[in-house]
């Protein structure tokens, strides 16, 4: 994949303004910090959002790929001031979970989501590389 940040556009800092990819390629269902029982996890919003990242993560191993695989992922934030509050929490866990890659990403701030305890939402596309 190769990501393309036009010197034109503002310099981006946790995302890439496009992402040029081929293979194969795998939509991701929007995951939120939802637990194997069904049940939204405690801690707030850092800990959805690590909750809603691993989930996304584990269905991209399911199918074949991985985080360097990501090409674009949209994150619906129910509370867009808490979100950019815990900005640096958040970088730190994608960092652990993704490294210091980013795909293309759009926050959009939402009133709620399907669960109503969810704070944040993670829906993505991913690029897999060719099979031989």
């Amino acid at each position: 994949m190769e990501r393309v940040d036009p010197p034109e556009l503002a310099r981006p800092s946790g995302f890439a303004h496009a992402v040029v990819a081929t293979g194969r390629t795998v939509f991701l269902a929007g995951q939120t910090g939802m637990d194997a029982e069904g049940h939204i996890v405690p801690g707030g919003l850092v800990a959805q959002f690590e909750r809603a990242l691993e989930n996304l993560l584990i269905a991209l191993r399911a199918a074949g790929g991985g985080p360097e695989h990501l090409a674009q992922l949209t994150i619906y934030i129910v509370d867009m001031d808490g979100y950019r509050e815990h900005a640096r929490e958040i970088g730190t866990v994608w960092r652990r979970l993704v490294g210091a890659r980013y795909p293309a990403m759009a926050g959009i701030g939402v009133a709620r989501l399907w669960d109503a305890e969810a704070l944040v939402e993670l829906q993505g596309t991913a690029a897999l590389p060719l099979e031989d």
